[in-house]
Parts: structure tokens; C-alpha cells; sequence
């Protein structure tokens, strides 16, 4: 006989970053609840990283409208079905007037906490938060096997921002790329991905010549983010700013380095034991103090020197080798 379904309503946070933070109450959903079958709500943006999730009814895109009327849409849509489980990570009254038969909903507050352990409280498992985690196919793998097969390790890089106040420069990155593929390197005779969206082409013209062309592994605007999360649990080692690419990495499994500057690394550092984070002279606080609001048009990150970022890449290759204490992904073989 047959399981019972048992319908949940996720609502996921709207930005990339976040909705990969919270991702791995989806995961904990699948393997703790018997039949659960899942409706995700997400962003344009966020909403291709559940795709492939199993139990999945549909993906239903909601973007904001004038007057909230976004919510009244949404609300149009998953009003008919009976929820089990309505879990809303933006926090808004959706559940109290769907009357599912329980409700686990984001209200402010609280003590600062990394935002995994603070997606983890909705449903009362901040003490053991679930890893952010996305499901991907047979059919992904494959893909992100082929666009990865070849010789040597793996460098992935990330060299755009979605503002210039958090833009390290794609020279550096270059730099830094350079030194660790180069023939003394940590990672010499490796290979270098390049990641970004279909509006970061400009930024991969600074790393063509950072390697070979037959050593570039260029997944800017071309793939599916799921795709490219694949990929990333075949790199040795990923750096990039604060993002959603950043996010991916490690949750992907990629030793992680997170380049901060106007970022609170106590709720956005990459998430995991293979993850660090390094920044310039000035802590968040000073540079929120310089920019309040984080608007102006001003690169807090030009004082993070390409040697700084080179020795904390070489500190976590050395951290996460073959044979330490740290769990081992694909791209350490």
C-alpha cells in the first residue's frame, strides 16, 4: 500500500545566498517526513536550486508586486490544497491564514546567530542545524562530470559581485590564480573554473590570462546553477567573494575561502569545517560605520592585498589534503 502524501508549502528566502542557507531544512523535511511532497516557493533567481528536488509537486516563482501583492497571488495559487506543513522563511501571515495542520514560520529576533542556525530555529533544530544541501540528478552529474573531465585540481573562482562595495578585483583574482596554478603552486598544473552569471562575462576577460585556454574551465553564464553546483564538488578549492557562488561552494563540499569586507561574517561565512574566511584591515563594524546603509558606490575590499588571500588559499589546501582530519569531496582525488 501506498504512502500517504503529506503536502508542505516551503517558502524559501528570496536571494541566492540565503535560499542555499536554508536549503538543508528541505533535505531534513524529505528524510525525516513519510510522503512528503514538497511545493517551493522562491525568487526567479533562487527558484532553479530546487528543481530537483525529490518529492517535488512544482516550483511556484513569486516575485514582489506593489501593495504585497505578491502574496495575494501566492496566495490564490496554494489556497486550495490542504497543507501538512507550512514552512515560511520570509515570515509573513500566509500560514495563520491557510490553517495548515502545523505552521513553522521566520519571526525576527533573537540572539545573532549565523543564518543556517537561524533558518534552523523555524523548525526548532538550531541546536543541530542541517547543512545546506541541493539534490541533483543522474543527468546533472554527468554534466558537471564532462565540463570537469581532465588532469589536475580544480581552482574555482567566482570574480563578480552583485555591488562594487563587495568587488574584489578580477586582476587579483587573476593573481592569485596565477600563483596557486603556477609550477611552485599549491595547486600546480592545475586547472581554473570561472563562475558567474550571464551578466559577468566582463570579469572572466580579466582571468583568460591567468592559464592556458586549454586549462580554463569557463562556467560564466553557460550553465544551470544546479549544473554548476555539481562542478563545484569537483573543485580542490573555491575563492570568491560574499555570494551566492560562495554559498554553493560550500555546500557543495569545496574547501571554501570567503572574501569579506562590507559583510558580517557572523551570519554569512561560508557554511562548514572546509570553510574560512579572510578580510582586509577593517571589521564590518568599521566599515559600517564609514557606510551605513552598504549603498555607496565605494569598493570596500581594495585593501584586501592579493598576498593575504594567496597565503589563507594555501593555509586550506594544506588544512583539507588527502589524509586530515576534514572530510574529503571528489575534488581532492
Amino acid at each position: 500500500m501506498a504512502s500517504q502524501r503529506f503536502p508542505i508549502l516551503f517558502i524559501a528566502p528570496s536571494r541566492i545566498g540565503d535560499a542555499i542557507l536554508s536549503s538543508g531544512l528541505i533535505r531534513a523535511l524529505a528524510e525525516e517526513v513519510e510522503g512528503a511532497r514538497f511545493t517551493i516557493v522562491a525568487s526567479a533567481l533562487a527558484a532553479p536550486l530546487f528543481a530537483e528536488t525529490p518529492g517535488l509537486s512544482r516550483v511556484i516563482v513569486m516575485e514582489k508586486r506593489p501593495m504585497a501583492g505578491h502574496w495575494f497571488d501566492l496566495w490564490k495559487k496554494v489556497s486550495g490544497q490542504r497543507w501538512g506543513l507550512v514552512v515560511d522563511l520570509r515570515g509573513s501571515a500566509l500560514a495563520t491564514v491557510l490553517r495548515p495542520r502545523r505552521r513553522a514560520v521566520h519571526r525576527p529576533g533573537g540572539p545573532l546567530v549565523h543564518k543556517v542556525v537561524e533558518a534552523a530555529r523555524v523548525l526548532k533544530l538550531e541546536h543541530a542545524p542541517p547543512d545546506p544541501f541541493l539534490f541533483t540528478s543522474d543527468d546533472t552529474e554527468t554534466r558537471a562530470a564532462a565540463l570537469t573531465a581532465g588532469s589536475g585540481p580544480i581552482l574555482a573562482v567566482a570574480p563578480a559581485a552583485n555591488w562594487v562595495g563587495k568587488t574584489w578585483p578580477a586582476e587579483r583574482f587573476a593573481l592569485v590564480a596565477r600563483e596557486l596554478l603556477g609550477p611552485s603552486g599549491a595547486l600546480a598544473g592545475g586547472r581554473l573554473m570561472v563562475l558567474g552569471g550571464p551578466d559577468d562575462r566582463d570579469a572572466l576577460k580579466s582571468m583568460r590570462g591567468a592559464v592556458d585556454r586549454d586549462r580554463l574551465i569557463d562556467l560564466v553564464g553557460r550553465e544551470s546553477l544546479l549544473v554548476c553546483y555539481a562542478a563545484l564538488k569537483r573543485a580542490r578549492l573555491f575563492i570568491g567573494g560574499d555570494s551566492g557562488l560562495m554559498h554553493m561552494a560550500a555546500a557543495a563540499g569545496a574547501p571554501t575561502l570567503g572574501l569579506f569586507g562590507p559583510s558580517d561574517e557572523r551570519l554569512y561565512a561560508p557554511w562548514g569545517p572546509r570553510a574560512r574566511t579572510v578580510r582586509g584591515a577593517r571589521d564590518f563594524e568599521t566599515i559600517r560605520v564609514q557606510d551605513p546603509r552598504l549603498d555607496q558606490a565605494i569598493c570596500h575590499m581594495m585593501e584586501l592585498r592579493v598576498g593575504t588571500v594567496t597565503a589563507a588559499a594555501r593555509a586550506l589546501i594544506a588544512d583539507t589534503k588527502p589524509g586530515s582530519d576534514i572530510p574529503l569531496v571528489l575534488g581532492d582525488f
